[in-house]
C-alpha cells in the first residue's frame, strides 16, 4: 500500500495561505507471498519455488512482472547468485487452471512478465532453480531469495522473500583398498577403508557409523587401527574368523565434518573431512575354510 499527502495553496492580495495537511493511503489490490517448497539445501540441490498472487480489486489486473533476484548478494563489489533458474520449469495456475508458459527471462536476475489475475481471482507460479557455486554450505547458512511484482495497476513495487537453510548433516562416502594385490597362500594381507564425510556436521558416537565386511578369502590374527591408534577386539569391533564376518561396534567411528572456504572468486571449496581404517590378517589356507 502506499501513503500519500496533499495540501492545497491560497493566494490573495499578494498574501498565501496554506491549508492543513492531509494524508491518505492506496490500498493495493494485488498482494504477493513466496514459499519454498524444498525445506533444505546441499550443494547441487534442485530447490522448488512458489509464488502467490492474489487479486482482491473489481478488474482484472494484467501485465505483471515478477523479478527474482535469486538471492544475489555482493562480495567485492561483485553480484554473485547462488540459485540458478531451472529453463522451461516454470508454470503458472491461475484460479486452479494451468495456464501457457508465461515469458521467461532466465537472468540472473530471474524475470517473469506477462502474468495476469482475474478480479477477485488468484494466480500460482512455481519454478525451480539449481544451487549454484555460490551458494554457503557451512553449517546454519541459508538462501534468501525475493521475488519483486511490478507493472500492471501496482503502483508501488511490491515484494516477498522465502529463505532456506543449509541441511545440517554428515554426507558420508567410503573407499576401500586392499594390499598387496597379488598375495601368496597363507600370506599377509591388508584391507584399508577411507571414510570421508563431505557433510557440514561431524558424523559422531551418537550417529552410530558402522563399518562392516565379510572378509573372504578369510583372514585370522587380524590387527585393526582407527586413524593410527589400535583398536582391540570387542571393544571397538568384532570377528568371527571361521565366517570371516567383521563389523565395527556402534559409536566406534567418528569423522569430522568438512570444511568449507570461500574463494575469492565467490565459490566455495569444501576439504572433505576423513577418517582411515586398517585390517590386517593372514590368509587362512584354503582347507581350513569354511564353506557358506
Amino acid at each position: 500500500m502506499a501513503v500519500f499527502t496533499n495540501f492545497a495553496t491560497l493566494s490573495y492580495n499578494g498574501k498565501t495561505r496554506t491549508s492543513n495537511t492531509v494524508t491518505g493511503e492506496i490500498m493495493e489490490s494485488v498482494a504477493v507471498e513466496k514459499t519454498a517448497v524444498s525445506e533444505s539445501y546441499t550443494a547441487g540441490d534442485t530447490l522448488s519455488y512458489a509464488i502467490s498472487l492474489t487479486n482482491s480489486g473489481p478488474t482484472d489486473v494484467t501485465g505483471l512482472i515478477l523479478t527474482d533476484d535469486l538471492g544475489a548478494y555482493e562480495l567485492d563489489g561483485t553480484e554473485l547468485y547462488p540459485l540458478n533458474y531451472v529453463d522451461g520449469t516454470a508454470r503458472l495456475i491461475v484460479n486452479g487452471v494451468l495456464q501457457p508458459a508465461p515469458a521467461v527471462t532466465p537472468g540472473p536476475p530471474l524475470v517473469i512478465s506477462g502474468v495476469g489475475i482475474p478480479a477477485g481471482g488468484s494466480a500460482v507460479l512455481v519454478y525451480e532453480a539449481d544451487v549454484t557455486d555460490y551458494a554457503p554450505l557451512a553449517p546454519a547458512s541459508e538462501i534468501t531469495n525475493t521475488v519483486t511484482v511490478t507493472g500492471g495497476s501496482v503502483s508501488v513495487p511490491l515484494s516477498a522473500s522465502a529463505t532456506v537453510g543449509t541441511l545440517d548433516s554428515a554426507e558420508l562416502r567410503i573407499a576401500k583398498a586392499l594390499n598387496p594385490a597379488v598375495v601368496p597362500s597363507n600370506g599377509e594381507l591388508t584391507y584399508s577403508f577411507e571414510i570421508t564425510n563431505i557433510g557440514n556436521t561431524e558424523a559422531g558416537a551418537a550417529d552410530n557409523v558402522v563399518l562392516s565386511d565379510d572378509f573372504a578369502p578369510i583372514l585370522s590374527n587380524i590387527a585393526v587401527s582407527f586413524n593410527g591408534a589400535v583398536w582391540s577386539r570387542g571393544v571397538q569391533y568384532s570377528y568371527n574368523e571361521t565366517t570371516g564376518a567383521f563389523s565395527t561396534l556402534p559409536g566406534q567411528i567418528m569423522v569430522p565434518a568438512a570444511l568449507y572456504t570461500q574463494n575469492p572468486d565467490g565459490t566455495w571449496a569444501v576439504e572433505p573431512g576423513t577418517a582411515g581404517l586398517s585390517v590386517s590378517g593372514t590368509i587362512l589356507p584354503q582347507t581350513e575354510k569354511t564353506k557358506p
